[in-house]
């Protein structure tokens, strides 16, 4: 047993996945020991110790556990259901700064999440949501960025109606999302698989146009300057392997990626095939 002082609360950017809220705290996490409980005084549980940061791949007192109320969430699912049900909303977005809001003519107080792009025939558009939308609160709970309005919206189950309170243009609107499931989208933005690939757009290949007749991952769009780009992806590239495994549609691409910090992608560009490093 360690003391495990808890040092800040929320923590994101540890690059293992999409759904990031952790405790952070000096526990003693070493690799293979993770899930071992972070309880407070009175011998309740607070979290799930899960990772550590470290050059060495040792402990140097700096670890990250997962709240219990998200692990309370997964584990009802899983009873249920038998697996975790996430939420897709459909938007790209990214923190929302205070030289954004600026330019937007916005408080700089302001905190939340700014839609980069929207996704055809998703729950975003359905919704009435535009590209350049500030979402501020879902449900009455504050947004404070991308990273929080993902694992917000990674929580809830699809088919769950979300209220969300954003800015438009300076004005404050309130609009209702119907959720979907991320497994049973053929078109999403590439955000809801991996942080790292944030301003792509993807969709199944069937393999009968672009002079390739496999199947895999198509990448429709790429927005300039965007994670994705700045990464080397580029639109019309069709992504046909993860990490050395066989990718067909965009459901093995998620499954394949979900809490994977480094991904290899196999591309076919063209009629080049080329590995792509995305951290």
């Amino acid at each position: 047993v360690t003391s495990g002082i808890v040092s800040a609360l929320g923590r994101t950017g540890l690059s293992r996945d999409g759904y990031e809220d952790f405790i952070q705290t000096d526990a003693s996490i070493n690799p293979g020991n993770s899930g071992g409980a972070l309880i407070n005084l009175g011998g309740e549980l607070i979290g799930i110790n899960s990772a550590i940061f470290s050059g060495s791949g040792g402990n140097i007192g700096i670890g990250f556990a997962i709240p219990v109320n998200i692990a309370k969430s997964i584990m009802a699912q899983l009873i249920e259901y038998g697996e975790v049900q996430r939420g897709l909303l459909g938007v790209s977005i990214s923190d929302f700064s205070a030289d954004t809001a600026e330019a937007f003519g916005i408080d700089e107080d302001v905190e939340g999440a700014l839609v980069q792009e929207v996704v055809p025939e998703s729950a975003a558009e359905a919704a009435g949501i535009e590209v350049g939308d500030v979402i501020t609160a879902i449900d009455g709970e504050s947004v404070s960025g991308a990273s929080d309005l993902r694992t917000t919206i990674g929580l809830r189950r699809s088919g769950e109606a979300i209220r969300i309170e954003l800015i438009r243009d300076g004005k404050k609107r309130s609009l209702t999302a119907t959720l979907t499931e991320l497994a049973s989208s053929t078109q999403v933005a590439a955000e809801e698989v991996h942080p790292s690939l944030a301003g792509a757009e993807l969709s199944n290949y069937d393999g009968r146009t672009l002079d390739y007749n496999a199947p895999g991952v198509l990448v429709e769009s790429v927005v300039p300057g965007s994670p994705a780009a700045q990464r080397g992806l580029r639109a019309n590239d069709i992504i046909v392997s993860v990490n050395r495994r066989r990718i067909n549609t965009v459901d093995d691409l998620s499954d394949v990626a979900e809490g994977q910090g480094l991904l290899i992608l196999g591309l076919r560009r063209g009629q080049r095939d080329l590995l792509l490093q995305i951290r």
